[in-house]
């Protein structure tokens, strides 16, 4: 399981390392894509191939899906860890995601969510004051 919240930092070269407990749990290859509220989503590839199997069936007469599917994977790229462990963020998805130095790894079950510091600590902290608004909507939908 992918969980936690992990601060690392962006080398110049773009790579940047993903802890060791997470790539054991993400295993050899994985997919780096556009993710919601300029993240960034690291898939590993069983997750990955669930997420495609759910893309392709959303119905392309619907625009939102079309958008969806065309950012979602038209944003993908596969990513190998070094010997460091590190991947290559391509410059694309650095500049979706307004990443810097200073970024946050997130486990969130079964992907991986890359933040720039900044924008995590602030969607954090307003996340963090919503949470009792939240938990319960949430008890309303059984969670």
């Amino acid at each position: 399981m992918l969980i936690g919240e992990y601060k690392h930092t962006i080398d110049i070269k773009r790579r940047l390392a993903i802890p060791s407990k997470l790539r054991k749990e993400i295993g050899r290859g994985a997919v780096l894509t556009r993710g919601l509220d300029n993240s960034l989503a690291l898939y590993p590839a069983k997750e990955w191939q669930k997420m495609v199997d759910k893309i392709s069936q959303l119905p392309s007469g619907k625009i939102d899906a079309r958008g969806f599917s065309r950012i979602i994977l038209a944003g993908a790229a596969p990513v190998e860890f070094d010997s460091l462990g590190r991947i290559l963020i391509p410059d694309y998805l650095k500049a979706y995601a307004e990443l810097e130095k200073n970024v946050v790894v997130v486990g969130l079950y079964s992907r991986l969510e890359i933040w720039s510091e900044e924008k995590w600590n602030a969607y954090k902290k307003r996340m963090e004051s919503e949470v009792g608004n939240m938990a319960e909507r949430l008890g309303e939908l059984g969670v």
